[in-house]
């Protein structure tokens, strides 16, 4: 065993990485035939991704997890290729693409997107590994493509030419707007991308509404508690918590150490408490957004279990057990005095990506968080229809101004009554 880990030592999260890719294939190979893959991934291909377009319902669980593959393939490739390291951002990185290859992403719609990328990186003469988590992470405003398709009036062929060019130009400006976006929430807010991302997607959506262009929101969810998919994901994060206990060589210290940090952004668990700790921290991560799911009896959805690998991966970065429970009780005791019950599509949706604004709690103690958490309940439910879903990552936007809002509040409130106390 002590030969085995010597060998992989600094090269765990990256084996992690490929096991998961190969674990999905697997997946998707069981739940599907080939020919069924095939006509599935068309499917995708020509759908509409706007939110929320969930591809278990649209095609089933096969040809979804298969997408989830070709999508996580690629994101490995382009990190491989950049020679980027794998850390706790990278996890991050990938875990939202396989996530959201179950509901907005394929490999056809992403495309555009890190080229416009790789042309900002060429412009600047820089390498596109500089931008790439931009790009990795811009990939939200992929469902603006395919709507493009669709909405245009020109023709397929010249929609189809005006929907690249137009992904071509969303990847070029994400790199400075996304710079200036993380500026405004400070690091709060972990989803940095959704937020530039969803001013970007407003803008667009603004200006095709002005030529009487209309895009709207959708909901094709596939209800229901399966017990296998519960089972499996338990499983996959059991699996996680023991590789890294193993690469920790069952020293807890590191996993409390880590537990300590507010997880305020740029918090790289990977390169701060090492991977053995970040791995058992991503499963703990995992298996409560999963317990969650079952206690309010929610459904495992293409978008529920994406947004548990998504929360999953940012257990790596930023998020832990300590300052994630506060926003998801803050989202839960929102539908105590709400409308919203906590099994409404949204909802679920919310408290599991509640995880985006787990710094606050970790910053200003689990009050703040629970506060952030409610307020982030109900602004979820209203952003989507500023650019008719087709920001994959409405909860990013809902919770970069989450944080713009109450940071500057709690701050000036903390100081006036720090001040007063001085004077006491």
């Amino acid at each position: 065993m002590q030969s085995v880990l010597k060998r992989i030592e600094g090269k765990e999260i990256k084996i992690f990485s490929m096991v998961s890719l190969l674990l999905l294939l697997v997946a998707s190979c069981l739940t599907g035939t080939i020919q069924e893959a095939v006509q599935g991934m068309w499917q995708i291909v020509i759908s509409r991704d706007a939110l929320i377009t969930d591809y278990f319902e649209l095609v089933g669980y096969g040809p979804a997890l298969f997408n989830g593959v070709l999508v996580l393939g690629t994101t490995i490739v382009l990190v491989l290729v950049q020679k980027i390291p794998f850390t706790g951002l990278t996890v991050a990185a990938l875990s939202i693409n396989a996530g959201y290859a179950l509901w907005g992403k394929n490999p056809v719609n992403i495309l555009p997107i890190f080229l416009g990328t790789a042309l900002y990186a060429h412009v600047h003469k820089a390498r596109l590994g500089r931008y790439l988590y931009t790009a990795l992470f811009g990939t939200c405003l992929a469902p603006i493509l395919t709507e493009l398709v669709y909405l245009l009036p020109f023709g397929r062929p010249w929609n189809q030419v005006i929907a690249i060019a137009a992904g071509l130009f969303m990847g070029f400006v994400l790199p400075p707007l996304s710079v200036h976006a993380a500026s405004m929430h400070m690091g709060y807010s972990l989803f940095n991308v959704g937020f530039s991302g969803g001013i970007l997607a407003f803008v667009v959506v603004s200006i095709l509404r002005s030529f009487g262009m209309e895009s709207h929101a959708v909901l094709i969810w596939k209800e229901g508690t399966n017990s296998t998919m519960a089972v499996v994901l338990y499983s996959y994060f059991v699996v996680t918590i023991l590789y890294g206990w193993l690469i920790s060589k069952g020293d807890l210290k590191g996993l409390i150490g880590l537990m300590q940090r507010p997880g305020r952004a740029v918090t790289d668990f990977v390169m701060m408490d090492g991977a053995g700790p970040a791995l058992m921290n991503m499963g703990l991560v995992g298996i409560t957004t999963t317990t969650y799911i079952l206690l309010v009896g929610g459904d495992f959805s293409g978008p529920i279990v994406g947004a548990i690998w998504t929360a999953f991966g940012f257990a790596a970065f930023g998020v832990h057990i300590k300052n994630y429970l506060p926003v998801l009780a803050g989202v839960y005791l929102s539908t105590l005095v709400s409308v919203y019950t906590p099994t409404t599509p949204g909802i679920q949706l919310a408290a599991v990506f509640a995880a985006g604004l787990a710094p606050i709690a970790g910053q200003f103690g689990p009050l703040a968080g629970i506060a952030a958490g409610f307020l982030h309940a109900g602004i979820v439910m209203c952003t989507a229809q500023m650019y008719g879903g087709l920001n994959l990552y409405n909860n990013g936007f809902s919770a970069g101004w989450v944080a713009i809002f109450m940071v500057p509040v709690i701050e000036s409130g903390m100081k006036r009554f720090k001040i007063k106390k001085g004077k006491k």
